[in-house]
């Protein structure tokens, strides 16, 4: 090896700040993580992907952890040999990006694009293995002219629909607010009381899927997370139940107010009805009564939320109606109440306070009454909910769930008052949304044709990009330019649609886009779409286990079924990376609030367990609380900015550290402190290397001069060369099962300390330094780096170009199982259960001679001085003497 390799790995000058620019940009040059689509069809593909992000201008540290995640697999599956597809694009559209460019006075598309530009630097020196020839944005004409171009095909097919809804509306700022704007009843911005309004919007037919969407989860089993498959079954929520009808006088025509039950068996229970302020009933009183009408109105006011209804008052109003008991002929009285919607089932429930909490926090405010139907336990208050015997019902009386149900069904069925139905929680999914910063809408408003799809060769239509919103409704309709066109029906005047489109839409499709992102004559080439889908590995929070993946699940149906995509699934295997945090500091605040701090701004002490004892801010030397562990946040002051700590420690250390300090699915709690491991580690391995270099020149030998270590004689090897072999191969081994079937990413960190730890102990305590005992170094040496550039590829790759491996034929090491063979092992010797001695024997040696030999142990002879009742062996692992007396 030559003296400028040594002098480039200097164990005083590992400087990461030095290598790693280096590396990135020889992957660069080289094009390192590109990947053709022209691959034959033996060649094993691997498609890993993590959510793309929102580009908000900086990198967090869920981000440096989410995507450090899949950069470990991608490298890990190129060394086993597999064609890797990592790809990077940009999830531009949505409210972050207006409500920024509201604050700071600045077209969105501008904002977007130099945030862009600085994010993808800064994943840049992580050192991630992404393909950047495949990148996009969401917000780019040539991504959303295919979103635009498949929503004109489901249209066609009949998927897409407009109806009225009911939104959270501004009435200052003249716009629509999602739920999460909407804060104490008030719009976020304008502080405004929120309103509901119906307004029209475009609807897909999520719920035709409904059934396939619940049933493919079964083949999610075991590669999902359970927890995330139950929250999309729950919220899809398939519920067998019962259609009762309600008959009421409506004019001369007998009308029937239906509703749906999953609990007929409380049929005879309910005592009244209550329906939506919207519902034909309510409208029917609010005609002849005011005060009706006013309480109509009022229900109109506040969030449209499931949430938010859930935690609010429950009033209501006797509409003076009724309607008839399908069962006793009884009239039922009709109620209007806040907490029903008319966008959920039929906009009418029926109520049994006896067994339902919700009705009966209604009805004991109301004095209404409450009839028992269930056989409820005599100490019980309130609402009884479970399942029971029917009682005060009766020809059902003593039936139990399903014999009622039955019963009841047999009874009203015939008379056209009941029938079995199927209902899902899930609702159409409503992809309007009245903002400019989206992907604009594809129709056309004619006065004479209604609702108009524009003709394909006039796609994409483009979203005017100079436009600085003031967050008073969608400026788009202030555009004539793009308002104004033509119907391409009838040729008269029309208006384009304003609306823009949901940003789950861009989410829900944009993984199929990156196996042809270039391709600009079709949504998604058929071919690559084979060739890589479905994702073998999708990485993200657990927060998008409902909204965005059950979207993109669905999206791939639809896409299916145009024959873009193959397979019923997008993602075949999911992980969901726990969140990071971190500790915070504050002081309260007179008016109840707090004041929180940066770490850098206070000096902290600790006690000897490196538990925080006491914290002082530095600008006035007072004391500040010292809070609990929460997930880093801007609200919080306690995020870590991850491009100050790669400038300290080096993205390396920072990968190792994001992945050691915790399972990969489980929470991080950050600390700086915990940094310094890690980079301990990384300096370890410089230095391990520069020794091995410096002993290949003390005896005059270069790389290519060491024996091949397959020629050498195992048994010629002292103790020291064989267990450092051994533990090589152990090591090998372990890491290809906690990578490659475990899905494991903190342990591998460990076991390559552990191949450290004992190449450095070999280094240290040879005396037997010829070319056998340098090949075995070199070849532990070799082995610890091309594992360890999985996690840290800057340090990994620059050694072994200095050792003069090519970097770009890396291969994963194969296990030599004759290196795995111990002449000897370790046997624990316990005298009644507690360990007494150890003892080197030959693997699986002969029960009596163990027994002997264990009995004869200086360390174990004192504690045999009673009877020896029984000689437990456990082969290979330990001896037992059972003693008494």
């Amino acid at each position: 090896m030559s003296t400028t390799a040594t002098e480039q790995v200097n164990p005083n000058h590992y400087n990461p700040q030095e290598i790693e620019p280096v590396q990135q940009a020889k992957w660069a040059a080289d094009k390192r993580f590109e990947v053709s689509n022209d691959l034959t069809k033996d060649v094993k593909t691997r498609y890993m992907l993590s959510m793309f992000p929102y580009p908000s201008g900086k990198l967090h540290m869920g981000h440096v952890r989410n995507y450090t995640i899949s950069d470990v697999l991608s490298r890990y599956y190129r060394l086993k040999g597999d064609k890797v597809l990592q790809p990077m694009g940009w999830d531009a559209f949505g409210m972050p990006a207006e409500n920024a460019a509201i604050a700071n006075q600045v077209a969105p598309a501008k904002w977007t694009f130099s945030n862009i530009d600085n994010m993808r630097n800064q994943l840049k020196t992580l050192g991630l293995s992404i393909d950047w020839s495949r990148e996009f944005a969401t917000c780019e004409p040539e991504y959303y002219r295919w979103e635009q171009w498949f929503f004109l095909q489901l249209y066609k097919k009949g998927l897409v629909y407009k109806k009225l809804a009911a939104v959270n509306w501004d009435p200052v700022d003249n716009t629509v607010l999602a739920n999460e704007q909407v804060i104490d009843g008030r719009g976020w911005r304008s502080g405004a009381p929120v309103e509901k309004r119906d307004i029209p919007m475009y609807y897909f037919k999520i719920t035709d899927y409904a059934d396939e969407l619940l049933d493919d989860l079964d083949q999610l089993e075991g590669q999902w997370p359970s927890d995330v498959i139950t929250m999309q079954r729950n919220w899809i929520g398939r519920s067998q139940g019962m259609e009762v009808h309600f008959p009421y006088k409506n004019s001369d025509d007998i009308s029937t107010l239906d509703v749906f039950t999953t609990r007929p068996d409380t049929l005879m229970g309910v005592t009244y009805v209550a329906v939506a302020a919207e519902h034909r009933l309510a409208k029917l009183a609010a005609e002849q009564n005011p005060k009706i009408a006013e309480f109509c109105e009022l229900c109109k006011k506040g969030s449209v939320a499931e949430a938010d209804l859930a935690k609010a008052e429950k009033i209501g109003m006797d509409t003076g109606l009724t309607v008839t008991h399908p069962l006793t002929g009884e009239e039922v009285p009709v109620w209007v109440a806040n907490y029903v919607l008319m966008s959920y089932g039929s906009g009418a429930v029926m109520a049994v306070p006896a067994h339902d909490e919700r009705d009966y926090e209604f009805a004991s405010k109301y004095n209404l009454p409450i009839k028992t139907v269930i056989e409820t336990p005599e100490d019980h208050e309130g609402a009884y909910i479970e399942r029971g015997k029917l009682v005060n019902s009766d020809e059902f009386d003593g039936l139990d769930f399903d014999s009622s149900f039955e019963a009841i069904l047999a009874k009203l069925e015939p008379q056209q008052l009941a029938s079995r139905k199927i209902q899902f929680r899930l609702r159409d999914w409503g992809v309007s949304r009245q903002r400019y910063w989206g992907c604009p809408i594809p129709m056309i408003n004619c006065e004479y044709c209604g609702n108009v799809p524009v003709d394909e060769a006039d796609l994409p239509i483009k979203l005017p990009l100079d436009v600085v919103p003031d967050g008073r409704g969608n400026p788009l309709k202030n555009i004539p330019e793009f308002v104004n066109t033509t119907c391409p029906r009838c040729g008269g005047s029309a208006e384009r649609e304003t609306d823009t489109f949901d940003t789950f839409m861009e989410s829900s499709w944009y993984y199929a886009r990156f196996v042809s992102p270039n391709d600009n004559n079709q949504m998604i080439d058929k071919t690559a779409a084979d060739t890589w889908l479905p994702v073998d590995q999708y990485i993200g929070g657990v927060e998008h286990a409902v909204m965005h993946l059950l979207y993109a699940r669905f999206y791939h149906k639809l896409m299916r079924d145009e024959g873009l995509v193959s397979g019923d699934e997008p993602f075949k295997n999911l992980l969901t990376q726990g969140m990071v945090l971190a500790g915070t500091l504050y002081r309260d605040n007179e008016d109840g609030s707090k004041t929180y701090y940066f770490a850098e701004d206070v000096d902290v002490s600790y006690d000897d367990r490196g538990q925080p004892i006491e914290a002082i801010l530095k600008s006035d030397g007072k004391p500040v609380t010292i809070g609990k562990i929460e997930k880093m946040s801007k609200s919080k002051n306690n995020g870590v900015d991850p491009q100050a700590t790669i400038d300290q420690y080096g993205a390396d250390t920072v990968r190792l550290y994001t992945l050691f300090a915790a399972p990969a699915d489980q929470t991080l709690e950050w600390s700086d402190d915990s940094l310094k491991g890690p980079y301990n580690f990384l300096k370890k391995v410089w230095r391990e290397a520069v020794s091995h270099l410096e002993l290949l020149q003390e005896q005059g030998i270069t790389v290519k001069d060491l024996p091949a270590i397959s020629i050498i004689d195992n048994n010629e090897l002292d103790s020291l060369a064989k267990n450092l072999r051994r533990k090589t191969h152990e090591v090998i081994a372990k890491i290809d099962n906690d990578l490659g079937d475990r899905l494991s990413l903190n342990t591998p960190v460990s076991s390559l300390m552990e191949l450290a730890n004992e190449l450095g102990a070999f280094t240290s305590n040879n005396k037997q330094i010829n070319a056998a005992t340098l090949a075995v170094q070199h070849e532990a040496l070799i082995a610890l780096l091309i594992m360890l550039s999985v996690y840290a590829p800057h340090i990994s790759e620059h050694i072994l170009d200095q050792l003069g491996i090519d970097t770009t034929e890396l291969s994963y090491p194969q296990v030599d199982k004759s290196a795995l063979v111990q002449d000897t092992i370790t046997m624990v010797i316990q005298v009644n259960g507690k360990v007494r001695g150890k003892m080197e024997v030959a693997p699986n040696s002969n029960p009596d001679e163990l027994k002997a030999q264990a009995k004869a142990v200086e360390s174990v002879t004192k504690y045999l001085t009673g009877e020896i009742k029984k000689e437990i062996v456990v082969p290979n692992k330990l001896v037992n003497i059972v003693v008494v007396g």
